[in-house]
């Protein structure tokens, strides 16, 4: 006869729920649980059942319920892409665009290997100055003083911000964030005409010849403003399977790139901030992407980009945010009245929300633990968010991101694979893993799935925290690990 825990001695929740887990029938399957979705930050708890059917005889072939289980709900990973808000998942999301960037340069994932052998190029793309900020400046390995006269280290809170905070161009910089996915695909845009100019031809019979691919990922300068990284490469008509003609070479690629980046720009127009021009800064870079070579790219001013190297490099940035600019992982707009400030009662009538007391903000912003340049840029934000010509911006929802709502990642539809199929061969991985040890596989033709899922909750338990928290302790020591007999190979070697 089992005798209920008497745990009223433990002080710690978590300690004490940790307790309970350890005595239930399958406390390995908990673990499992937890380890299956690597110690995700917080997961998505769900009940329910499925059953695989034999679609001719109506049998069953498998099945599934969460009341089986010895917590009664199925954890699942959060899925988020953001390293801020759960590491374990945004690894998978670096690796997969990893795969999915080295797809589109060496070829794999049904893409033709051949593709190395095509015109590729990394692109740098920056926003304009704004105003003078503190730097860093390094020649030929000597550190240069700023124009403020102090030598500034890497890490210096100051390098970023304003040299003269009140002349600085704070609409400019927030507008020019705003807009910056629009300037981005007209920058895609002319870059075909500038091509087809360069080349002499039409468009059209550039457009029967040729076909350029991309993908890019946005990263945030410690000003505030974002810039692109893109790898650009040219195609033949029929996309990465067919080489590109003969007179489509790298120079040409460079030479379109630079009348691209002069010519796209966009008119903003208002009558609260003028006529304002969002353009490309003056300092965008274009490089050749070989195909030797392997390793991290860790400093985008190495002489040689490499495929694994660039990879690398848009994985990395593809699970950022905004750390880099220094400002809040969070919206800061109320929920209950998404930052108008008011409510519509029945009547119409607007009421002053409660929740926030009319400033539509779901903390003050003087009280943010950020830097005064990263204040005012959200300050603005949402100063803009309130003028009707800029509405359709939703500024008060992305004040956090100081402006920018474009896609960090994003790329031509035949540049390589997607994500969602590097997902459905991950997913078949497991439900190949899974499968009972002589069970016949089966296929989608021949089967029929029923499933019946519910929303339960997120994150886990006090006890299956500190679960989780070892979890991912350890998959961070057996990756120290692998990193440090990689790197005394590589010594050896």
């Amino acid at each position: 006869m089992n005798r209920p825990l008497d745990l009223r001695h433990v002080a710690s929740l978590a300690l004490r729920d940790l307790i309970e887990l350890a005595h239930l029938p399958d406390f390995d399957r908990v673990h499992d649980q937890i380890s299956r979705v690597r110690g995700c930050t917080r997961p998505v708890q769900l009940v329910g059942t499925t059953q695989t059917l034999d679609a001719t005889t109506n049998t069953v072939l498998r099945s599934y319920s969460t009341a089986d289980e010895p917590t009664g709900r199925l954890l699942t990973a959060c899925g988020n892409r953001r390293s801020s808000r759960c590491p374990a998942c945004s690894r998978v999301y670096a690796a997969d665009t990893y795969h999915l960037i080295k797809a589109g340069l060496s070829g794999g994932k049904d893409v033709a290997e051949t593709v190395r052998d095509h015109p590729r190029a990394f692109v740098t793309l920056t926003a304009p100055s704004f105003g003078p900020v503190h730097n860093c400046k390094t020649d030929a390995g000597k550190l240069r003083p700023c124009r403020c006269g102090a030598h500034h280290a890497e890490d210096d809170p100051a390098l970023g911000t304003p040299l003269t905070p009140a002349a600085y161009d704070y609409t400019g910089a927030v507008l020019w964030n705003a807009h910056a996915g629009q300037l981005w695909a007209r920058f895609t845009t002319y870059l075909r005409r500038a091509l087809a100019e360069h080349l002499d031809m039409t468009q059209k019979a550039l457009n029967a010849a040729l076909r350029v691919s991309f993908a890019k990922v946005a990263e945030y300068q410690k000003r505030g403003l974002v810039h692109f990284h893109a790898v650009i490469r040219f195609d033949g008509p029929d996309g990465h399977t067919t080489p590109p003609p003969a007179w489509a070479t790298f120079d040409a690629l460079s030479a379109a790139v630079g009348l691209a980046v002069k010519r796209a720009r966009l008119t903003v127009e208002s009558d609260a901030v003028g006529e304002r021009v969002i353009a490309w800064g003056g300092r965008f870079k274009v490089d050749p992407i070989s195909a030797l070579g392997d390793g991290e790219l860790t400093d985008a001013r190495v002489a040689e980009y490499t495929d694994a190297k660039v990879a690398g490099y848009v994985a990395k940035y593809a699970t950022k945010n905004a750390e880099g600019a220094g400002t809040v992982d969070r919206s800061l707009r109320c929920s209950h009245c998404a930052g108008r400030g008011y409510q519509c009662g029945p009547d119409g009538f607007r009421d002053l929300c409660g929740q926030c007391e009319g400033t539509g903000q779901s903390e003050p912003l003087a009280d943010l633990p950020v830097h005064s340049h990263v204040r005012q840029m959200i300050r603005t934000a949402w100063a803009l968010g309130h003028l009707p010509e800029f509405a359709d911006l939703k500024l008060w929802k992305w004040a956090h991101m100081l402006g920018f709502r474009g896609h960090f990642s994003s790329k031509s539809r035949r540049y390589s694979t997607t994500l969602g199929a590097l997902r459905d061969v991950r997913r078949a991985w497991r439900t190949a893993q899974a499968r009972p040890a002589g069970a016949p596989e089966t296929s989608e033709e021949t089967t029929l799935v029923l499933s019946h899922w519910q929303y339960l909750a997120s994150g886990y338990s006090p006890g299956e925290e500190l679960i989780a928290a070892q979890v991912r302790h350890d998959r961070a020591q057996a990756r120290d690990m692998a990193e440090r007999v990689k790197t005394e190979g590589e010594v050896w070697r």
